[in-house]
């Protein structure tokens, strides 16, 4: 199987390469350090990942970086002479790598899982283990480190509904490549019996809980986002609906909702924060065309003048927003699918409604829901109720956060968990 995957590579990345380089664009950014892709690095990069048995972290985006980074820092309080390669598919997590990474972690560009480019990138990292963040197990990577004998993890494993129901599907491809990993860290009980029958060693697999979700060191910087919202003359007191990691269609929705609700909440004002940054010049226009005087946080000003919402048009700062919101409405949830993760939001202490497509985070926001801890809504009329019921009933409010927060706590100390697997994980 592996040797037809390699055989049709080159004609599926040729499928591919359009719509990949059109994202990439969109992004910005793309053409920093892209041979990195292709396996090829600088000689200054070469000479950091000379020292033989780094640890090599993947994670692929933003939310995948800051587990790997929260994952790392865990390690390195019981390896202190710890050396991690960190790797990143997306030119956003890549920026957001870069900026928060210690000194003694490297931030790389993920190379393409063809099998030449994958055998030029280990001659270079050289890893002694290899720790793959939530989902992502690629067959020449996979393959690469066990003819090496490097034991490779797979930890905070997510599995989502249509990821399962397509594994099981094509279980024959996929369960050699699962089979290869040594250690599989699930966040939910349930978890261990579907990545059993996808053909991993029910020996390897550990239920340890989310590091997402773990709120153990979590650092949420209160005062940051207040300081902003003076230089727009944004009282801290005023009640704020956020919107966290909006995708396409939901800053409108919210918009609508605030511009009806303005005459009923004086002083409300609407905080958006899309999910991709590259979006937000979008997302200004359309609330613009809705008549609303819109702010970017990346032009705030001592002298800015009066505004209704402001898009936050910069990556890494969501987490601390949150602290300023009177309500958080989750993204992606509404009119996209997949949902966002509501975390940060409850270790903020604000109540917090998603949709209905919540399927990336399914298990956290079915039992969020079942414990009062959240409100899920199926309909723009039922956000807008929602919003409404939870503006006006300050008890309300209080309950989903302290119920939330229960939910959330169940996951203590899973970061600390998976650091002490990984770091019995012996050479094959």
């Amino acid at each position: 199987m592996r040797f037809i995957y390699n055989l049709l590579w080159p004609f599926g990345l040729l499928l591919f390469l359009p719509g990949y380089i059109v994202k990439m664009i969109r992004r910005g950014g793309y053409r920093e350090k892209f041979g990195q892709r292709l396996g090829l690095y600088d000689a200054d990069v070469r000479r950091k990942l000379a020292k033989q048995g780094s640890t090599w972290l993947h994670g692929v985006s933003v939310g995948e970086v800051a587990i790997a980074l929260k994952l790392a820092s865990q390690l390195q309080a019981l390896e202190p002479e710890l050396q991690c390669v960190l790797t990143t598919t997306t030119t956003t997590g890549f920026a957001f790598a870069k900026k928060n990474a210690p000194h003694w972690i490297e931030v790389v560009y993920t190379p393409l899982d063809f099998w030449p480019i994958m055998r030029r990138a280990f001659s270079v990292i050289r890893p002694g283990r290899i720790i793959l963040i939530e989902a992502e197990v690629w067959p020449n990577l996979a393959a690469e480190a066990d003819a090496r004998r490097i034991p490779i993890a797979l930890v905070n494993a997510r599995l989502s509904p249509r990821s399962e129901k397509r594994f099981l599907r094509f279980r024959f491809v996929v369960a050699p490549i699962f089979r290869l990993l040594d250690l599989v860290c699930v966040q939910e009980p349930g978890n261990v019996e579907q990545w059993t029958a996808l053909g991993v060693d029910r020996a390897r697999i550990r239920h340890v809980g989310s590091i997402k979700y773990d709120p153990a060191d979590v650092q949420i910087e209160f005062g940051a986002a207040e300081g902003i919202l003076r230089q727009l003359k944004i009282d801290k007191n005023r009640p704020i609906i956020l919107g966290g990691s909006t995708h396409a269609g939901e800053e409108e929705v919210l918009g609508k909702i605030f511009r009806d609700l303005r005459d009923e909440f004086p002083g409300l004002f609407l905080i958006v924060a899309p999910r991709h940054a590259e979006r937000a010049g979008e997302v200004y226009r359309a609330l613009e065309r809705l008549d609303l005087r819109v702010a970017r946080r990346s032009a705030i000003s001592p002298n800015s003048v009066e505004f209704d919402c402001l898009v936050i048009d910069t990556t890494g700062e969501l987490r601390n927003w949150y602290s300023v919101a009177t309500i958080v409405f989750m993204g992606k949830s509404l009119t996209a699918h997949g949902g966002q993760n509501p975390v940060e939001a409850i270790l903020a202490a604000k109540p917090v409604a998603f949709g209905p497509n919540m399927e990336n985070f399914a298990a956290l926001a079915y039992t969020l829901v079942k414990e009062t801890g959240a409100i899920q809504v199926n309909s723009v009329d039922e956000l807008r109720r929602a919003i409404v019921d939870l503006l006006r009933d300050s008890e309300q409010r209080e309950r989903l956060v302290r119920n939330a927060r229960m939910v959330v706590d169940a996951h203590h100390g899973a970061t600390a968990r998976t650091a002490a697997l990984i770091v019995d994980l012996v050479p094959n």
